[in-house]
C-alpha cells in the first residue's frame, strides 16, 4: 500500500498486486539484500533485462468485463467449474442427465451369471448399454428382459415410456417375433423412421411418444446383434442424449485419419467398421480390427473408434484419408 520511488525496490509475493511506482518484478532467487555502512539495498542479479511489464499480469488479462465465461451448452468439466467459481458463480442453470430406461426383449436371453442352455445367450446387451449411457451423461435404468409375448412387452414398453428415453433391444427386424414395432406404436409411439443405410444397425427403429410435454418420451429400437446395437447408439442415441442435455455440437464428432492397410468393403451401405485409431507424428492413423460381422462383440474389445468406409463394394488402399468416428 505504498509507492515505490525510483531507485528503489519492495518485495512482494507471487500474486499480490504491483504497488504504484513499479512497473517490473524479478524474482526473489534472482536477488539478494545486502547490509552496507550505507545502508540496506537489494542486489539484483536478473536472468534477463528487466523491462516494463516483466513478472507482471494485467488487471483483464484472463477475461474482461462484458465477456462471457461460459457458452450455452458447454459441458462442465473440472475447469468450467474453475473458471465459474473464480467468477463467483456459485450457481449455474444446467440441463439435467436424461433418464434412459433399457429393456432388452427375447425369449433366448438369460442372465449374464447362468450358464446359457440349448438356444440361450447371455444378455450382454443390456450391460454395454447401461456402460454407454453412463459415458454419453445419461442416467441408465434397467428394466430387465421382456419376452417375445405381446402382454409381457406391452407391460415392459409401458414402463419404460416414463423415462425421457427409451432404448429396446432386439425384435425390430422382420422376423416372426420382432414385436417391437407394432407394440411400440399401440402404446401411441410415432414411428419416425425404420431401417438406415448403415452397416451394421439396419433394422434401427426410432419414434416419438408426445401425449404431453411432460410425457414425451424419445423410443430407439436398438438391433439384438450387439455390435449393430453399439454402433448405432454411438451414430444416433448419443447424439440424442446430447440434445436433450444442450451439448453442442451434438452430432457425431469426426476426424480424418491414415488408413494404415488396405480394406476390402463388402456389401451395399456405408459401414462403421470397428477400428483402432492411433495418434503418431505424421498424425492421426487407423487400422481396421478383425471383425467377423455384428455379432462378433468380443473382437470390438480392440477398437477405440469406428472408420466409415462410405463408398460400398470396393477396396480402399492403404494411406488413403478416410473419417473415423472415436469412440473414447
Amino acid at each position: 500500500d505504498r509507492s515505490v520511488e525510483p531507485g528503489e525496490a519492495i518485495q512482494i509475493m507471487t500474486g499480490a498486486p504491483v504497488p504504484d511506482g513499479a512497473d517490473a518484478v524479478v524474482p526473489v532467487e534472482d536477488s539478494r539484500i545486502e547490509e552496507t555502512p550505507e545502508g540496506r539495498f537489494v542486489r539484483l542479479t536478473p536472468s534477463e533485462p528487466v523491462v516494463a511489464g516483466l513478472n507482471v499480469i494485467r488487471r483483464g488479462t484472463s477475461i474482461r468485463r462484458g465477456q462471457a465465461v461460459l457458452p450455452v451448452g458447454r459441458r462442465l468439466r473440472p475447469q468450467e467449474l474453475g473458471a465459474l467459481a473464480e467468477m463467483g458463480r456459485a450457481h449455474v442453470s444446467v440441463h439435467r442427465r436424461p433418464r434412459v430406461a433399457i429393456l432388452a426383449t427375447g425369449d433366448e436371453l438369460v442372465p449374464i451369471d447362468v450358464t446359457p442352455g440349448p438356444g440361450q445367450i447371455r444378455n450382454s446387451n443390456e450391460m454395454m448399454l447401461i456402460a454407454q449411457v453412463r459415458r454419453a451423461g445419461g442416467e441408465p435404468i434397467s428394466l430387465g428382459v421382456a419376452r417375445d409375448d405381446r402382454e409381457d412387452l406391452r407391460r415392459h414398453i409401458s414402463e419404460g415410456l416414463r423415462y425421457d428415453v427409451l432404448l429396446l433391444s432386439g425384435g425390430v427386424s422382420a422376423g416372426k417375433l420382432d414385436l417391437v414395432p407394432t407394440q411400440l406404436e399401440a402404446a401411441g409411439v410415432r414411428n419416425v423412421f425404420h431401417k438406415v443405410r448403415v452397416r451394421p444397425g439396419k433394422p434401427l427403429w426410432f419414434g416419438i411418444r408426445a401425449d404431453a410435454p411432460a410425457a414425451r418420451c424419445y423410443v430407439f429400437g436398438l438391433p439384438g446383434n450387439p455390435v449393430s446395437s453399439m454402433v448405432c447408439f454411438e451414430l444416433f442415441v448419443r447424439m440424442a442424449l446430447r440434445r436433450l442435455m444442450g451439448v453442442t455440437p451434438a452430432e457425431p464428432h469426426s476426424i480424418q485419419a491414415t488408413l494404415t492397410v488396405e480394406h476390402v468393403v463388402a456389401g451395399n451401405r456405408p459401414t462403421y467398421h470397428p477400428a483402432r485409431l492411433e495418434w503418431t507424428e505424421t498424425g492421426p492413423q487407423v487400422t481396421p480390427i478383425v471383425w467377423h460381422g455384428s455379432f462378433d462383440l468380443q473382437a470390438t474389445k480392440d477398437a477405440n473408434a469406428m472408420a466409415l468406409f462410405a463408398e460400398a463394394g470396393r477396396t480402399y488402399a492403404a494411406n488413403e484419408r478416410i473419417k473415423v468416428v472415436p469412440w473414447d
